[in-house]
């Protein structure tokens, strides 16, 4: 068994990794904050990630089968619930309730 003032240390220097490693992205984007461009990428990148999730999760969607009903009637449905009520919460469990109430029954294997 390790000696008390050992253990004591590991875990102050655990401690202080852990804060360090936390605090340092603030440090660092500190600086950025006044940014063109930062602030540019922060009206522009929510859509892009959203783009390529949706072209990542339906590309090997093979468009002449059934199943693949239930991605696009999920996706369907989270578009128009966006478009409609401009609630990212809501549309994501919209599309989300869609895709697996019909995965699970009516687009069952």
């Amino acid at each position: 068994m390790p000696d008390t003032p050992y253990v004591i240390a590991a875990v102050l220097v655990a401690a202080a990794v852990t804060w360090a490693l936390r605090a340092l992205p603030f440090a660092a984007l500190m600086a950025l904050r006044n940014s063109a461009t930062v602030r540019y990428l922060s009206t522009r990148m929510p859509a892009g990630v959203m783009l390529i999730l949706v072209v990542y999760c339906l590309r090997d969607l093979p468009l002449t089968h059934t199943r693949s009903s239930a991605p696009l009637a999920a996706l369907a449905v989270t578009v128009g619930l966006h478009l409609w009520r401009r609630n990212a919460l809501l549309s994501i469990l919209g599309g989300t309730v869609v895709h697996v109430a019909l995965a699970s029954t009516v687009f069952a294997r």
